[in-house]
């Protein structure tokens, strides 16, 4: 079986901390429900022990033609 998560296309996912949260939560000016969701089930997040009951949000570094990286952010849901 193919594992997804450590594919080469699949970008980095990382679980941010409480404070990087807040960090991020603040620069854009959004609650933690505003942010677009991921499931925990997301193939993506196999590796990852991410909790949809704390409100973890998960970090996403992707490759960008117009900027080398891009860091986009997702609410982790059940």
């Amino acid at each position: 079986m193919v594992d997804v998560s450590q594919h080469e296309l699949v970008p980095e996912h990382s679980i941010l901390e409480e404070d990087a949260v807040e960090d991020v939560l603040a620069e854009y000016d959004v609650d933690r429900t505003d942010l677009p969701k991921t499931t925990r089930t997301d193939p993506a997040l196999k590796d990852i022990d991410a909790e949809p009951e704390v409100g973890d949000v998960v970090e996403i570094v992707r490759d960008s033609r117009t900027t080398d990286e891009a860091t986009v952010y997702r609410l982790v849901v059940e």
